[in-house]
């Protein structure tokens, strides 16, 4: 909730407590409580501010908050997984009104040729949703507010910005209901991704180091800015030749003006359009690539990367410092808990001497804590595991190195039978070459499937007979079925559950099987010439299409059995874990940049008078907008703007958006095209002139 410079304070001081209630300036004792003069409900108080602080500790917070007995209670509550979730699901529902709101996204199709008039809310129904959500928020800020202190409050940048946003909302909110939800523009729409932000302390800290970078990025963006306008005034200057077909084909379709030669280096840039623009007077000079590899290797291979390079490095650096933030915060509240419980006795009294800490007393606290069992497990046979006598500051420390480390689950022990065959056969299918068959019958499925793929690939699907794939199904599927009863059989029901592969497995056999009985009680068994007609929801040929994805799907099972792979998905999925903030962020964009994108070209791409326009006609230019039949990409809706951002983004063909909203929309249009698409490091080609 605050720097780490604030953390520097006393600890537990009436600047922290606010009321000045809790403890005395700088002594962690709770024998002045005024509120509960018993030693009962000191010790009481003492035991809840150790839970809190070790909580604190746990989730690398600040211990800038007030102490006392009513503000324990709600600091605890608000951070409990229920309010964390309402407030979680709260900004998901306010971000997630886009899609409903007027333009409404609501359509099978964002094509302009074929979308329908979609289903437009009713004026209150979208606004009472989000009058419930910004309660919410005001709930939120107010709650916190009162946690740390006005004093802390006015010092908090982002818990004032909070406020500042929540005002501008709510007045906004207001003029929608005033003007009968037909106001031109929602200015609260903009404003709602600063919500995740502020929920975030990772985008915050991300936000931070993006700051911190932004002088390096300026002095590599105006390096490339030079580096632009220098090759575009030289492009100008040598594709003006007089008797060149060649370099008049050039200046005509690449360099006829100032922007448009910019816009065309700009591509370039992004080498979506390499190497096209270069092909008029390459053909007639091969000395005039000399140019445009020049252009590149700078701006595209040198420049970009050392911006990459910058990016990263600070990244990087703040990084460490983060780390080293979060261990102190850590340090301090296990410090603080340290210091409280050891002014605690058995009979409610200040320990005079404060020599430690009773491991009773801290054992008691650890069941209030909020944490996983796994841990409270290892912490407490850690403590097991040491001598009688009070605990030290550094025993106490070394208590909670249990946190970073990763708990390894131990699986239930298999049933005991009595019967020497029974024995026999559950060694024979808990063994893990009977995982390694059922990887082989899972590779052969998917063989079988490849192979009918192949050679019914010019078969319609009204006309194929599925009887052979049809009876090979349903043999797999009851060997899975087998294969899945076998492994219950000898690890027991908790033994197999106890394995996510186990799990994962047995959940796509039961859904193959359940459609595989669907399948056959709806067309019967497998037969040749099996084409019945269309019954229920799906035809016979969906069934199998549905069958055949999940078996695939299902194959993912032979990754955790090979070691490399398993290595190489774990890595995987570390990385996703720990690019949420990135993430984040990037929704954070999308979500700005989409609302801008429908404020200033919606309704701007239009149908084409004959909707059976084709490319073979020749009535549309190649490479065009219309001859790429690139329609469902618009700004008419917030689904289709973030489809569109993110092929502007993967800058491949981005200049086909950048023309087309051009000619429609006019030249405002780019700002937003360049400022999503210069940021990729993509290297596709373009084959069209922008003209």
């Amino acid at each position: 909730m605050a720097d780490t410079l604030e953390e520097s304070e006393p600890l537990l001081s009436r600047a922290r407590g606010g009321s000045g209630r809790d403890c005395p300036r700088g002594v962690l004792t709770c024998s002045s409580v005024q509120e509960s003069p018993g030693a009962a409900a000191r010790r009481d108080l003492c035991l809840d501010q150790a839970v809190v602080l070790i909580e604190d500790a746990i989730q690398y917070r600040s211990i800038n908050h007030r102490m006392d007995a009513r503000s324990l209670w709600l600091y605890r509550w608000y951070y409990s997984s229920s309010s964390q979730w309402i407030l979680s699901f709260t900004i998901f529902l306010i971000l997630a009104l886009a899609f409903v709101e007027t333009p409404s996204s609501l359509t099978r199709t964002s094509d302009v040729r074929y979308r329908p008039a979609p289903w437009e809310p009713p004026c209150g129904l979208t606004e009472g949703v989000e009058a419930l959500c910004l309660l919410v928020f005001v709930a939120d800020v107010s709650v916190k507010s009162y946690l740390i202190g006005w004093a802390q409050f006015r010092r908090n940048p982002w818990l004032l910005a909070y406020l500042v946003v929540l005002v501008a909302s709510l007045l906004d909110w207001t003029v929608s209901l005033s003007l009968v939800c037909q106001e031109p523009l929602r200015v609260r729409r903009l404003l709602r991704p600063f919500f995740l932000m502020q929920n975030s302390s990772m985008m915050k800290k991300t936000l931070k180091c993006i700051r911190r970078s932004l002088p390096e990025m300026a002095s590599v963006g105006l390096l490339l800015a030079v580096h632009l306008c220098l090759f575009t005034v030289f492009g100008m200057l040598l594709f003006t030749g007089e008797k060149d077909a060649g370099q008049d084909r050039e200046r005509l379709t690449y360099f006829f003006n100032l922007p448009e030669a910019l816009t065309t280096l700009l591509v370039l840039l992004t080498t979506a359009n390499n190497p096209d623009v270069m092909i008029p007077v390459y053909s007639r000079n091969r000395a005039y690539a000399i140019f445009f590899i020049a252009f590149t290797l700078i701006g595209s291979l040198f420049l970009m990367n050392l911006m990459t390079a910058i990016i990263y490095n600070q990244f990087r650096g703040y990084l460490m410092m983060s780390l080293q933030t979060s261990l102190l915060r850590r340090r301090l509240g296990t410090r603080a808990a340290y210091e409280v419980l050891s002014s605690v006795t058995a009979e409610g009294e200040a320990h005079p001497k404060r020599l430690g800490v009773k491991p009773e007393d801290f054992l008691q606290v650890l069941q209030k804590v909020q944490l996983d069992s796994d841990h409270k497990q290892a912490i407490t046979e850690k403590l097991h595991s040491r001598g009688d006598g009070l605990l030290s500051t550094d025993e106490f420390q070394k208590l909670f190195y249990e946190f970073d480390k990763r708990v390894i689950k131990e699986h239930p022990p298999r049933p005991e039978y009595q019967s020497p065959f029974l024995r026999s056969t559950q060694f024979l299918f808990g063994h893990h070459y009977f995982d390694y068959l059922g990887n082989l019958m899972a590779l052969g499925n998917l063989v079988t499937i490849c192979v009918f793929l192949v050679l019914d690939a010019h078969v319609l699907p009204k006309d194929r007979d599925d009887f052979v794939l049809g009876i090979l199904n349903c043999i797999f599927i009851l060997y899975y079925l087998l294969e899945m009863l076998l492994k219950v059989f000898s690890l027991g029901l908790q033994g197999y559950l106890s394995y996510s592969s186990n799990v994962f497995d047995g959940l796509l056999t039961i859904v193959l099987l359940v459609l595989e009985i669907s399948t056959l009680a709806e067309y019967g068994f497998p037969h040749r010439g099996w084409k019945p007609a269309t019954l229920g929801l799906l035809s016979l040929w969906d069934m199998t299409r549905l069958v055949n994805v999940l078996i695939v799907f299902r194959f993912l099972r032979i990754i955790p059995s090979m070691q490399l792979m398993s290595l190489v998905a774990s890595t995987i999925l570390d990385l996703i874990k720990n690019m949420r903030a990135f993430g984040g962020i990037l929704v954070v964009i999308y979500y700005v940049f989409a609302i801008i994108g429908i404020s200033l070209f919606q309704g701007v791409i239009v149908a084409p008078r004959n909707s059976s326009l084709a490319s073979v006609n020749g009535s549309a230019p190649c490479g065009s907008f219309e001859q790429l039949e690139y329609w469902p990409n618009n700004f008419d809706d917030f689904a289709a703007a973030l489809v569109t951002l993110w092929d502007v983004m993967i800058v491949n063909n981005w200049q086909v958006f950048l023309d087309a909203f051009r000619r429609y929309a006019g030249p405002t249009s780019f700002t937003s095209g360049t400022a999503a698409a210069t940021c990729s490091p993509s290297r596709r080609s373009w084959r069209t002139p922008l003209r």
